[in-house]
């Protein structure tokens, strides 16, 4: 359940100090071939961190033959030392693991505007070579934690073949891309135009869809890397049915687990003119601190989802939508629909259907509802 659980990948996680609470921070994905083709999707935050422009480029070369990911820090907005770092980090590692610096992808994650502790970071990638494995999986997965309360893993198998991954997210949850750090591994023999395709599909209709805060990252990237290792070329459609099965796996584990929720919110929208107006809608839905609010306090106020429906440029009559909060068409017509007391918010999940009645287009968008834990939680971050 894990970027091990595709053979010919290695991982470790450890202690690196960067943290200064002691726990993991510093995480080593290697892969051991024979073949190191991959793909990646970065965040479309114009402040973009320096271990994403590093990265950027190293997937122009289409090979990826190791990957260093740090927690504790997200070295974005670190000015020319913050990249002169992200650059050290790969030397370090192709110095340390005998591979080229231009096939080692950087990842980090943490606080905005601070340097990384170089002095600890490099010696570190030296102490996690050492503790490279096959089993290293959950370990690295627990290095790249922030505010995450759980580590986040994912597995699908082909015919011969596996779809591992590992995630970090709980908070900055918005699309464009991805909404966190990711990365999957599969010993499929597939080129890395073949997984770029499967890699953008899949991230389209997941991480791409989970809108838990409306903030967008600096940092995010999601890596998709294939080692060939079973030598097995699987039919593109189902190879990228699996990439997409363990992305929306990971997807799911970030709501459940982003800061400060109570509850998970299902928003579907049916019925829409178009993808994309299905799209807008239900992000618009996602948005609206009001609802999200409401939501909290176990209050179906249909009359919220109504009105963020339209601030949208969807296609749509006003008089003609309906709206489902579990189940209970509270909405009609535009107008008042089911009694509102006939829904049960009491659990976790809460799934809310918006039908703008303007053509046969569908999409869902996963959010959460807005607390005071999470007031708390984002007040405090940076102590």
């Amino acid at each position: 359940m894990s970027v091990t659980a595709a053979k010919g990948f290695t991982a470790a996680g450890i202690a690196a100090g960067i943290k200064d609470n002691g726990n993991p921070d510093l995480a080593l994905v290697v892969n051991t071939g024979p073949r190191l083709a991959a793909a990646g999707v970065f965040t479309s935050n114009r402040v973009k961190a320096a271990p994403v422009l590093w990265t950027e480029q190293v997937l122009k070369g289409g090979q990826v033959s190791a990957v260093v990911l740090n927690s504790g820090g997200a070295n974005a907005c670190t000015g020319p030392l913050g990249f002169q770092d992200t650059h050290a980090t790969a030397e370090k590692a192709a110095e340390v693991l005998g591979h080229s610096a231009g096939e080692v992808a950087v990842c980090s994650t943490g606080l905005i505007g601070v340097r990384l502790p170089m002095d600890r970071l490099l010696p570190g990638i030296e102490e996690a070579a050492k503790e490279l494995s096959a089993y290293g999986g959950d370990k690295a997965a627990i290095a790249i934690k922030t505010t995450d309360t759980v580590h986040k893993t994912a597995v699908a198998e082909g015919a011969g073949w596996v779809v591992g991954g590992m995630a970090k997210g709980a908070g900055m949850l918005a699309p464009g891309l991805a909404t966190m750090l990711v990365v999957l591994t599969t010993d499929a023999d597939v080129d890395a135009p073949g997984l770029d395709a499967a890699l953008r599909e899949a991230t389209r209709t997941t991480f791409d869809r989970v809108d838990s805060d409306g903030c967008m990252s600096t940092n995010d990237t999601v890596l998709l890397l294939a080692s060939g290792a079973s030598g097995t070329t699987p039919e593109a459609k189902e190879f990228a049915e699996a990439v997409r099965s363990v992305c929306d796996d990971l997807a799911q584990q970030l709501i459940r687990d982003a800061e400060g929720a109570s509850k998970d919110i299902r928003i579907e929208v049916v019925n829409a003119a178009s993808e994309d107006d299905a799209v807008e809608v239900g992000r618009s839905i996602a948005r609206n601190n009001l609802l999200k609010c409401a939501v909290h306090g176990e209050d179906p106020n249909w009359g919220r989802v109504l009105s963020a429906i339209g601030t949208t440029s969807a296609a749509f009559e006003p008089d003609r939508l309906n709206v489902a909060i579990n189940g209970v068409w509270v909405c009609r017509d535009g107008s008042v629909g089911e009694d509102r007391e006939l829904v049960d918010m009491r659990y976790r999940e809460v799934r809310i259907t918006a039908d703008l009645a303007a053509g046969g287009e569908s999409a869902v968008i996963w959010t959460n509802d807005l607390t005071a834990d999470y007031v708390h939680e984002n007040s405090a971050y940076s102590s």
